[in-house]
Parts: C-alpha cells; structure tokens; sequence
C-alpha cells in the first residue's frame, strides 16, 4: 500500500508523533474488520458466540468476512453488512430521541445508516432517505424494503431541493462526501484518488451542501455531520463552520470511556467522535451533533399538512388481499397494484411528496390484480405486516434456497398456491406452487447471477 507523502505529512501534523505512526500502521498492516447488524424486527439478533459491537446492541463483529452474496440470510434483511464505525449513530440516536421525530437521511445509499436508524428511531417516526445517484437510490430503495420498514420513504433529489421542505425535520443526519481516508484498509482506489486539492474540493462541496440543506431543518432541530475521513477541514473546522455560519450549538453525546474514542484534534474543544484504526475496531470516522439556534428564521413553522399525493378512486380491495396483512393499515387499489398504509403514520408527515422524486413512499405493495386473483407482492412477504398465517410456509435446505434467489424454478412439498419459502425461519420470498413445480416470484433485479456454489452453506445465524 502506496500512501501520499502529502497525507502521511497531514497525519504527523494532525496527531502526536507516536499517534501518527500507530495510525499509519494500523492503516497499511492491519485488514479491515467485518461486522453484521442484527434485524431485530424479524426477530434476529446476534448469536451468543459472536461479539458485540459495544455502542450497538443488534451489532457484532465477525472474524472473517464471508461471501455474503451466498448467504441467504444476507437477502432476506436478516442483517445488514456495515462497518463497526458507522453503527454509532444506532448510539446517537438511542441517546438524544426521545420521540417520534421527522428524521432526513440524506446521503442515505446504500443503506447501512438508514437501516440503524430505523431500529434506534422510537415508534411513529418517519424517516427520509434520499440518494441523489439514481443507481445507489435504487440499491438503497431495496435495501430498505429488504429490512422490512413502512415508515421509510426514498427519494432521488439533491440538497438543494430537499431544503426547499423549509422546517421539516427535527432531525438530519448528513453523511457527506468526503476525501474518504478512513476507508484506506478497504478502499485502494480511495488511496489513488487522494490529494490535497481533493480535500479542498470536498470541503467545498460539503459547505454547498449544508447550506443547501439547512433551511429544512427545524428550529431546535439536530444535525448528525459525519464523514469517513481525517483531516481538520473536513470535520472539526467543517462543524465550527456549521456553528458560526449556519447558527447552532453543539450537543454532547455520552460515551464510554472503555470504547477508546477520541475527541477534537483543533484544539478548540468541541464535542466530536474519531474512530481512529488503531485504538477503535472500525474504519475511520467522525461525528458530531449540533442543534440549529431556536431564532433562526422560520416561515413555515406551523405547517402540518399531510402528504399531498393524488387519490385514486375508492375500489373494493379483494378479500383475500385484506386477509394477509395484520395492523391498522389502509387499503387502497393503484391500476391494480393493491398497497397498504399504515394509518398511524399518515398525517403525521409534513412534506409534500410532489416536490420530491419518491422512489419508494409509505405505502407497502402487498399483491397485483390479473384477472380475477391476486398475486402477492415481495413487498408483502419483506415486511412486518404481513400475516403470519396468511400462506403456507415451505421451509427448504441450502440448496434450494439458493437456487430460489437465483430465481430458478424449484420443486417443494407444499400445498398448490402461493406459498412462502423459508431457510432457517428467515422468510426469502413466494412462489406459485403448481405441484410438478413452482414458479418463482423473487424479484428478477435482484437475483444472485452468479453460478458458483460454496463448497458448504454460508450461514450467520444457523
């Protein structure tokens, strides 16, 4: 590993002599660490013999990386793959709300951060995920589905459009950008890409950005700022910058001592978290809150209204479609594509969905009229509200369930219709079971496409 003359001088002079060179050590000698969030929602959570990651209970660090790809846990949003660093904010989040909030993630993609705050965010809460590259939005878009959220929107749009939603928020966490040095033991071609005038440059953008963004911030609302690099201007003097210009105070996070966090390297004492690779079990990261000044200006404050989307006409929803989902949802018919809504949610939003490009809204995708039957939705058989009685369950080996996310036609000993395939009790999806064979209703876009096969099955949980 090649490392820039110019970014080994920046460590020297950002952290003591014997800081600096343990550092750099650890970032060319020592291999990243790999760590796994536990879904809890689906009823997973960390096996006893795997160890926790200390700042997030659904987390846990393993001692080799696997080839999730081959897990079919991995595509059943058992888990989420994620850095030990980046699930902090499960912390942050768990420390500082205390209801439900308005909650923006707005560098959102692939969906790591998104997934932790939906289990850290308190019941009734919404959460924005946005993605401005259409190809990351849409990982993050199934991503999200796969963990099984129905208060979760995705939207492709920038900053800039986001902060025309004046006073939305009670919370945004900006994942920016950035220069990317924390990510030097994983990434090789953000070594290659370094330099001292791409830090400029980052810095300049996430000034842009923050700007943009911060009219959509409440009064008395938090900012999350986080970046996965190390320098000063991306971070300590990017958060005074956000404090002095954009007007807010910072808001301390309680840590433990044990967990070898560190705080402001400027010298101006402010409260910040650094993971640095040689005292903390992650890549590199830096985090800090702050809370916009309470007199900043406030055209829309008392806006509430709900979310202004087009109402089809009332149709009469099949009866068998009704019978699948369990809660206090609302139905509705969309040209055929039956949803549901989850009522509690539904006016407590206060964005208008036209000015956004949504690529995925509140609404839950739970079956498409043909004819006169319904087929069920993948949407459905992801999320929580789905009945657990509502289909046969086919539970299948490893085998099988691997050639049902290859999207192959399989043979199961389950009752004709629908039915759901399941592998170690983690629900992979329908098929339509036609008793010589069943057809595969897994999603084509997300398929595994390779044909290889591990020599024996990939498993987290079993």
């Amino acid at each position: 590993m090649n490392l820039n003359e110019d970014f080994i001088q920046q460590l020297n002079t950002l952290l003591p002599g014997d800081e600096a060179s343990a550092l750099l050590q650890a970032i060319v000698t020592t291999e990243p660490v790999t760590s796994v969030r536990f879904n809890g929602s689906k009823g997973f959570v960390p096996p006893a013999w795997l160890e926790r990651v200390p700042w997030c209970e659904t987390g846990a660090y393993l001692g080799e990386r696997p080839p999730f790809t081959f897990d079919p846990h991995f595509h059943a949003g058992s888990y989420y793959v994620q850095d030990a660093s980046s699930m902090f904010i499960y912390h942050v989040i768990r420390s500082l709300v205390r209801g439900p909030v308005h909650y923006l993630d707005l560098c959102a993609a692939p969906g790591g951060k998104t997934t932790a705050d939906l289990q850290a965010l308190p019941s009734g809460s919404i959460i924005v995920a946005n993605e401005i590259v259409p190809s990351r939005a849409q990982v993050l878009r199934e991503n999200v589905i796969k963990w099984g959220a129905d208060n979760c929107l995705v939207t492709n749009d920038t900053p800039k459009t986001l902060g025309k939603l004046e006073n939305t928020f009670d919370i945004i966490a900006a994942d920016v950008p950035c220069s990317g040095e924390g990510m030097f033991r994983k990434d090789d071609e953000a070594i290659s890409q370094w330099s001292p005038q791409l830090v400029v440059q980052c810095a300049a953008r996430q000034r842009d950005i923050l700007r943009d963004i911060w009219p959509a911030l409440k009064p008395g609302g938090l900012l999350i700022y986080s970046t996965c690099t190390f320098n000063l201007d991306e971070n300590e003097h990017m958060a005074l910058y956000i404090a002095h210009e954009l007007g807010a105070s910072f808001v301390e996070v309680p840590i433990e001592k044990s967990w070898n966090i560190t705080g402001d390297l400027s010298g101006s004492d402010i409260p910040c978290y650094r993971f640095l690779s040689h005292k903390t079990r992650g890549e590199g990261l830096f985090l800090c809150v702050l809370r916009k000044m309470q007199n900043a200006e406030c055209r829309m404050q008392n806006s509430r209204s709900p979310i202004s989307v087009p109402r089809s006409p009332i149709k009469k929803i099949p009866k068998e479609a009704a019978s699948w989902i369990d809660g206090d949802y609302e139905l509705s018919d969309n040209n055929g594509i039956i949803t549901a809504t989850n009522k509690h949610l539904k006016d407590f939003i206060s964005i208008n969905s036209n000015k956004l490009h949504v690529i995925k809204d509140l609404n839950v995708e739970i079956g498409i009229i043909k004819g006169n039957k319904v087929i069920p939705s993948h949407q459905l058989a992801m999320s929580p509200m789905l009945r657990d009685d509502a289909f046969e369950k086919c539970e299948v080996n490893y085998r099988t369930a691997i050639a049902y996310l290859r999207g192959e036609a399989i043979t199961i000993n389950a009752p004709r219709g629908y039915v759901l395939i399941t592998y170690q009790n983690a629900i992979l999806g329908f098929v339509n079971n036609l008793g010589n064979r069943a057809n595969n209703l897994y999603p084509k876009s997300w398929r595994i496409l390779s044909t290889h096969l591990p020599d024996k099955p990939i498993s987290l949980i079993g």
